[in-house]
C-alpha cells in the first residue's frame, strides 16, 4: 500500500511540472505572435500606380490630328520644313520617367496655332498614400486653380432659353446676362462667357453658353476638366486658349491649344477648338489604356 501511494505522489508531481511548462509556453505565445503581426502591418505599403513609364510625347500625336489642330501645317511648301513642324519640339526635362512634353507652333496666313502636350507620372513617397491618391490630390489642386464656374449655374441658365423663344429675342439675351454676372468672379469666367457669343468668329451664334463654359468632363479618364480662355487685352486679334487636363491612374495629361487669328477683330471659334482638344485628349487616353 505504501509503494502504491509513492507512485501516485510521483505522478501528481510530474503532472504539476507539465502543467507549469504548458502555462509558461502559453504565456509567451501572445508576445511572440504579436511581434510578427506588428512588423507585418508596419511594412504594408500603399499600392503603386498603374504606370511605371511615360510615352514619347512628340510621337504621341499622329499627323492627321496635328493637321486638324494646326491647319497651317499642311500649307508648308517645303517638305523638310513640314516634316520638322510635324515632329514638334520636346520640352526640356531632367527625368523622362516622371515628366515629359512636346510643343508645336505653326503659322499660316489665317492664324498662328500652338499646341503643347505634357505627361506627368505621379509617385507618392508616403507609404500610407498610393500613387493614384497622390495623383488625384494633385489633379484636384490643378482643377481648383482653374477656378471653373459652378456646374449648377452653367446648366440651369440655358434651359429656359429654348422655351422663351416665343417671347422674342430679348429673353435669351436677358438670360445670358445673369450667367455672365454669376460667373464673373474671375478672369476665367469672364473670358469663357465671351466665348459662346463669339464662337462663330464675329457672327451671331446659336451655341448654348453652358455647352462651352469651362467645366468638368465626365467622359474622359478618371478625372478631367476643360478650360477656355479668350484674351481680349490685345488691340489686334484675340487669342483663345483651350486647356484639357485629365488623370488616368497616376498619370496626369495636360493639353493646351492656342489660336490667334491674323485678321484684326477675328475671334477663334470656341466650339471648334474645344472639339479638337477633346478629340486629342480621348486619343491619348485610349493610348494610355491600350
Amino acid at each position: 500500500m505504501q509503494r502504491k501511494a509513492y507512485v501516485t505522489g510521483t505522478a501528481a508531481l510530474l503532472a504539476a511540472l507539465l502543467a507549469g511548462c504548458t502555462s509558461g509556453s502559453g504565456g509567451d505565445s501572445p508576445t511572440d505572435n504579436a511581434n510578427p503581426g506588428d512588423a507585418g502591418t508596419a511594412t504594408v505599403a500603399a499600392q503603386p500606380g498603374k504606370y511605371r513609364s511615360l510615352p514619347e510625347p512628340c510621337g504621341a500625336v499622329d499627323h492627321d490630328t496635328l493637321g486638324s489642330l494646326l491647319p497651317g501645317i499642311k500649307q508648308i511648301a517645303d517638305p523638310d520644313q513640314r516634316d520638322k513642324a510635324y515632329q514638334g519640339d520636346a520640352t526640356l526635362t531632367y527625368n523622362t520617367d516622371r515628366k515629359v512634353g512636346c510643343h508645336w507652333k505653326v503659322e499660316s496666313p489665317d492664324a498662328t496655332d500652338r499646341l503643347s502636350v505634357d505627361f506627368e507620372r505621379v509617385v507618392s513617397y508616403d507609404n500610407a498614400v498610393s500613387d493614384d491618391d497622390q495623383a488625384k490630390k494633385l489633379f484636384q489642386d490643378m482643377e481648383t486653380a482653374a477656378d471653373l464656374p459652378e456646374p449648377s449655374a452653367s446648366t440651369t441658365t440655358p434651359s429656359p432659353t429654348p422655351t422663351a423663344t416665343a417671347s422674342g429675342t430679348a429673353s435669351p439675351s436677358a438670360s445670358a446676362t445673369p450667367s455672365k454676372s454669376d460667373t464673373a468672379s474671375g478672369s476665367p469666367s469672364g473670358s469663357s462667357t465671351g466665348s459662346p457669343s463669339d464662337s462663330a468668329s464675329g457672327s451671331s451664334s446659336g451655341a448654348t453658353p453652358a455647352d462651352l463654359q469651362p467645366r468638368v468632363l465626365s467622359d474622359l479618364g478618371d478625372d478631367a476638366y476643360l478650360d477656355d480662355q479668350l484674351d481680349t487685352s490685345a488691340s489686334t486679334a484675340q487669342q483663345r486658349t483651350v486647356t484639357v487636363v485629365f488623370r488616368t491612374s497616376n498619370v496626369i495629361v495636360t493639353i493646351e491649344y492656342e489660336e490667334q487669328p491674323m485678321a484684326t477683330g477675328t475671334v477663334p471659334d470656341s466650339e471648334e477648338m474645344q472639339d479638337r482638344a477633346r478629340n486629342l485628349a480621348s486619343q491619348l487616353d485610349d493610348a494610355l489604356n491600350g
